[in-house]
């Protein structure tokens, strides 16, 4: 008997594009992803149509993977915000608006796919950097317009940047819902960013009972340590 089909999906905060040495570059971030090799890709920090920069389409074209972008508010007159990458072309695509008053503008962007003949509704999310902020996204993340959304039949998966390195609000409410993928249980560490010198754990992947987690990495090559300050990290799941 064959084994259960399974998949990779990997949250990466891109930083616009900048890496390390100060320089925009997206054939790095392209490159990076192609060593990682993931079917569903979750990016953060990302510039799209608009300006004179589309990351979002050029990185699409170069990996030749259908995209999905969540505009959360305009940065040098085009659109920035998460964009969602797949192998398999989306059913449905909706970007909440889950900005907290007086922070910056932030969403939360959902993509329903169908893989190995089932529903998966992958959310792509880029979390705020107060505690209160924090709070009231993932309040906003857990109600009946986004993750408890009635009729999401299928597999739920949260990736993103939640920018919470201690075990705070959001990872409270959300690990009442959904499981936390352990990093420390499956990397022996757990500490992501940044990729240079490790001190804190930022980038978080959830997913419900209808999923079992195989296995995760943190691509740490040279070219990723380079690429963008935060590191890829990517979890293999099967149904």
């Amino acid at each position: 008997m064959n084994d259960p089909p399974h998949f990779r999906a990997v949250t990466y905060n891109i930083h616009k594009c900048r890496g390390m040495d100060g320089r925009s570059d997206p054939d790095r971030i392209v490159a990076v992803l192609r060593a990682v090799d993931a079917d569903i890709v979750a990016l953060q920090e990302v510039v799209g149509p608009g300006g004179s920069l589309d990351h979002a389409a050029y990185i699409a074209a170069r990996l030749g993977m259908h995209s999905s972008l969540g505009e959360n508010r305009r940065l040098r007159g085009g659109a920035y915000g998460n964009l969602l990458l797949s192998r398999v072309a989306p059913r449905t695509v909706a970007n909440y608006d889950i900005t907290v008053r007086g922070r910056e503008p932030r969403g939360c962007l959902r993509v329903d796919l169908a893989v190995a003949g089932r529903p998966l509704h992958v959310f792509n999310v880029h979390l705020g950097t107060s505690y209160r902020e924090r709070r009231e996204q993932a309040r906003l993340l857990l109600s009946a317009e986004i993750l408890a959304r009635p009729g999401l039949a299928g597999g739920r998966l949260l990736l993103g940047d939640f920018n919470e390195w201690v075990r705070g609000p959001a990872t409270r409410l959300l690990s009442a819902e959904l499981q936390n993928a352990d990093v420390k249980l499956h990397l022996g560490f757990g500490r992501t960013y940044p990729g240079l010198l490790r001190l804190l754990h930022l980038d978080h992947i959830y997913f419900d009972p209808a999923l079992h987690l195989l296995g995760m990495e943190l691509h740490r090559s040279r070219l990723a340590r380079l690429a963008s300050d935060h590191l890829p990290l990517v979890a293999e799941f099967q149904w």
